[in-house]
């Protein structure tokens, strides 16, 4: 059984800011007084970007003397500034994943999904000083900023040079894109890695999404931590990461069937599982539709939702409520596992491993209890 959950995390929404809020703070922190964003706004609103910040040359020299004051401050050296690396697209990750029908908007969305995948990767800490986490915030939202632009510079050179299904030259838009001169969105100050997220029935807040995979006697085989908010995209990811794990105490034995609800519902996922001789159960319409779903009604959604009306279907999807769900139940309400206290994705995984671990040995605490009764 596979499903998710969103825990909070060691971080506040009110935290979030975006790119001028953080050069903003950063400017503030290098003088000892308000006296300085002051001259820098004068009567302005204060939520635009100082004139002298609007280029990239003019934010690197007023940022890198910000940052040589706060140094200086503290009393530590300032070593040379390392350029930014240059950032490379392949268009052959965005066409291989649909980039035909995405157009634009998919490249720098594959493009984003490779930088947070090489953030992983390199599980950078989160710094206790407020100041290093302004810093560390600031070079996360201009890399964002580095990989949009080479993302639409790729894909200007790809339909440059392309041709389409007829195999005529491809035109470019009536509406040329103009890419925006300063990076967009936000980046938490607490905790960087962390996202606004929001789960039934409760209001948007600061948190991870939980990846787990169990078996039908409650036992942990799997736990992730996801950013994204939906658990689109994460069957065939925990399902492998669940074989790993076992694989390595000498068990081969694949699962008879594979169980998730209509949030994991991901074609090529599914089809790839199937091909390994494991049986899935993903239902193609949410819980809270009547009806079926627009659109999805031709023969690989049907085939789905009769091999969930047989009796198989419906005993293996209904044991996933009395499966995985208590899991959750057990370690948010019984355990009081809420609210992750460390910051970082790699620090959470690691606080998220303990608490599987020790969920696992509680479930075989109370196994040894029963058997010995």
């Amino acid at each position: 059984m596979v499903d998710g959950t969103k825990i909070k995390a060691n971080a506040s929404m009110d935290q979030n800011r975006s790119y001028s809020g953080v050069v903003r703070e950063i400017l503030r922190e290098a003088e000892e007084t308000d006296r300085r964003e002051d001259e820098l706004y004068g009567d302005a609103r204060g939520d635009e970007l100082p004139e002298q910040l609007r280029t990239a040359e003019g934010r690197k020299q007023a940022l890198a003397d910000a940052k040589r004051r706060i140094e200086e401050r503290k009393g530590r050296e300032v070593g040379p500034q390392e350029p930014a690396g240059d950032v490379e697209v392949d268009p052959e990750l965005v066409l291989g994943r649909g980039g035909r029908r995405g157009g634009r908007r998919e490249w720098p969305r594959v493009a984003r999904r490779e930088l947070e995948s090489r953030r992983e990767r390199e599980a950078e800490p989160i710094p206790r000083d407020r100041e290093d986490r302004l810093f560390q915030a600031l070079g996360r939202l201009e890399e964002n900023h580095r990989v949009d632009l080479a993302a639409n510079d790729a894909y200007q050179r790809w339909r440059s040079s392309s041709r389409d299904t007829l195999g005529r030259v491809m035109k470019g838009y009536s509406k040329p894109y103009t890419p925006p001169l300063v990076p967009d969105g936000q980046v938490n100050l607490s905790d960087p890695d962390s996202r606004v997220m929001r789960a039934k029935g409760l209001p948007h807040r600061q948190a991870y999404n939980v990846q787990t995979a169990v078996t039908e006697q409650q036992i942990i085989l799997a736990a992730e931590i996801s950013l994204a908010a939906a658990d689109f995209g994460q069957l065939e990811p925990m399902l492998d990461r669940a074989l790993a794990h076992v694989s390595r105490h000498g068990v081969t034995e694949q699962p008879e069937a594979v169980v998730g609800d209509a949030g994991y519902w991901h074609t090529e996922q599914i089809e790839a599982i199937t091909d390994r001789g494991i049986e899935v159960l993903v239902p193609p319409d949410g819980a809270a539709r009547e009806g079926k779903r627009p659109g999805w009604e031709n023969e690989r959604y049907e085939h789905m939702r009769e091999k969930l009306a047989t009796e198989r279907g419906r005993a293996l999807y209904a044991l996933r409520k009395t499966t995985i769900e208590p899991v959750f139940g057990q370690i948010k309400y019984n355990r009081r596992v809420t609210q992750f206290m460390r910051r970082g994705r790699a620090a959470v995984h690691s606080e998220l491993r303990l608490v599987a671990a020790t969920h696992n040995l509680l479930k075989l605490h109370n196994h040894w209890i029963a058997n010995t009764a």
